[in-house]
């Protein structure tokens, strides 16, 4: 396959949401520093995204809604209608400098991708898994939806067959939307039940196409191991997809503010490790994540785990730098952050028992899955 490459950008160094928007931290710029500062970004494997053109992002996005996206960057100011309409300038998606500008540079990643992908390999584009995005609609703090687009680039290079896994804490109700019905995809999502966009129930399977696996809180390593065993992996290699795409959010490791998961970065790196190989191309997208230390972390260690590198059990002094030159302004876990936040990449192990409610619910999906033509 060669080696993994990266896709990454100077824009997400400086692009935030807004001083108290949970994108405020960075996160992308963070992965890339520290990958350096450990000696395992070369310049080589190193790809710079490009900025989506519109044309590109019409391939499902409305024409109507890209040029409002570029309307509200250029006059840095949101209509009525634009939020009515596009939900353009809402507290969720609020209008800021690079309001077009930085999911088309993410997006451009996800369809470059696809494009590099057409004779397999193994594509690592942390800036991606804006997974929320709809047709004509910002969602989610996602203003486009790059898992779509990089699914239908993976199309147009002649892929057929996709498993779509989303470890994420939030469902992919935009990926949902793009892919129900498609007998060529599969889409298997593991989200924390009940919480925001509150869709992905166990009995929804997205007119065929998807196996939902909401989760309760606290929902530790052990159980993530268990569902990848028994479920995640098994279900992929049984469809005998020409791509897999892991949408790797770090939203459910117990420190970030939004979810309420206890999942440590081990349980990520070992879903993304028990997938290499599976199928001849591997994209790996970030997703969610809004702690800058958790995600950060999480993220390299997915690089990491893609190139079989070693992680240290101390970080060498310059990658130390990288992660106490963070600030979690607005935020209770920033005040007093633990020293092993600056000194390691992998979490103490969260494991624990696997309650009978996740085991009662895979069965449920295994079952389900049964009849599914293959």
């Amino acid at each position: 396959m060669g080696q993994p490459r990266f896709i990454g950008a100077e824009i997400f160094r400086h692009s935030s949401y807004g001083r108290w928007h949970p994108l405020r931290v960075p996160r992308v710029s963070t992965v890339m520093d520290l990958s350096r500062a450990l000696g395992w970004l070369s310049p080589e494997q190193f790809i710079t995204a490009p900025r989506a053109k519109p044309k590109a992002l019409t391939a499902w996005h409305t024409p109507d809604y890209i040029d409002a996206l570029q309307r509200v960057e250029a006059d840095q100011f949101a209509t009525a209608e634009d939020t009515a309409r596009h939900d353009l300038g809402s507290i969720t998606n609020p209008v800021f400098p690079e309001i077009y500008r930085r999911p088309a540079t993410a997006a451009g990643g996800s369809l470059l991708a696809g494009e590099l992908l057409r004779e397999g390999g193994i594509i690592y584009n942390p800036p991606g898994g804006t997974h929320h995005g709809m047709p004509d609609r910002a969602n989610g703090f996602c203003y486009l939806n790059d898992p779509v687009l990089a699914m239908l680039s993976l199309r147009r290079n002649g892929v057929r067959r996709i498993v779509y896994v989303d470890i994420d804490a939030h469902h992919c109700d935009g990926v949902a939307v793009g892919f129900a019905g498609d007998p060529d995809c599969l889409m298997i999502s593991v989200h924390e039940e009940r919480l925001w966009p509150k869709t992905g129930v166990l009995e929804d399977t997205a007119d065929g196409s998807a196996l939902n696996l909401p989760v309760p809180r606290g929902f530790n390593d052990s159980e993530m191991g268990f569902i990848r065993d028994a479920l995640i992996v098994p279900q992929t290699t049984a469809f005998r997809p020409d791509a897999i795409v892991l949408l790797c959010g770090a939203d459910g490791v117990e420190e970030d503010p939004l979810a309420h998961l206890s999942l440590s970065n081990n349980a990520h790196w070992a879903v993304v490790r028990a997938l290499i190989g599976v199928a001849p191309r591997l994209l790996v997208l970030g997703g969610g994540g809004y702690n800058p230390w958790s995600v950060g972390r999480l993220w390299t260690g997915v690089w990491a785990t893609l190139n079989d590198f070693e992680i240290p059990d101390r970080l060498p002094v310059v990658a130390e730098d990288v992660l106490r030159g963070l600030k979690f302004e607005g935020n209770r876990l920033g005040k007093n952050p633990p020293e092993h936040w600056f000194t390691t990449l992998r979490d103490v192990p969260r494991d624990g028992p696997v309650r009978d409610t996740i085991k009662d619910r895979v069965r449920v999906l295994i079952q389900r899955s049964m009849g599914r033509e293959v």
